[in-house]
């Protein structure tokens, strides 16, 4: 077995078949008929535990344990999470639209990128495509680390989806959003 399961049986049970035509459960016709019409007297002694270890026996044990996973989430220091940043980047910063997305840019004085993302009901929908227009805007985020730098500044990032980033395919998101950053290296030779 796969995943780290262990399997018991119980180590006494008879491995003899009962004889054809009698039941398994019911060793007599009628079995119940033994039983006293009335309620039984409560036992006066507490019954002992079942020793479960005597009783349960591993059968296999399976040490096939998937590697431990690598988190591949942005650290929450790169996050922007705060309504007055997001607000702050779209008043001050530089904005690069595109077909899929569009991105707005502000410096940071910080070591390495930020990033916020939004998926609007009036440009998505339904809430389904918006937290997968987040999850692939991220994905674009985390995976053109190297892209990003080359650039000479760093940036808090807003990237804001619209509808046509869910029907993209992988390769023409990464396309636009290396345009992008182009655009904003461009930028940057020029100041």
């Amino acid at each position: 077995m796969n995943g780290g399961i262990i399997l018991y049986a119980e180590a006494n049970l008879s491995t003899q078949q009962s004889p054809p035509g009698q039941d398994a459960r019911i060793s007599r016709a009628h079995g119940d008929q033994e039983r006293s019409p009335g309620p039984e007297a409560a036992p006066r002694q507490r019954p002992q535990a079942a020793d479960t270890g005597a009783l349960l026996k591993p059968l296999v044990r399976v040490s096939n344990q998937a590697p431990a996973k690598v988190s591949q989430e942005l650290p929450k220091r790169r996050r922007l999470s705060a309504r007055a940043e997001f607000q702050r980047i779209y008043a001050e910063g530089q904005r690069y639209d595109g077909r899929l997305l569009a991105a707005f840019l502000r410096k940071n004085d910080l070591s390495e990128h930020r990033l916020g993302v939004t998926a609007s009901t009036k440009a998505i929908g339904k809430s389904v495509d918006r937290n997968r227009a987040k999850r692939l805007l991220r994905e674009l985020f985390r995976r053109s680390s190297t892209e990003m730098a080359g650039l000479q500044r760093e940036y808090d990032w807003v990237l804001n989806a619209k509808r046509s980033l869910l029907a993209a395919d992988e390769g023409a998101r990464f396309r636009e959003f290396r345009d992008i950053i182009a655009q904003v290296a461009r930028a940057e030779r020029r100041d």
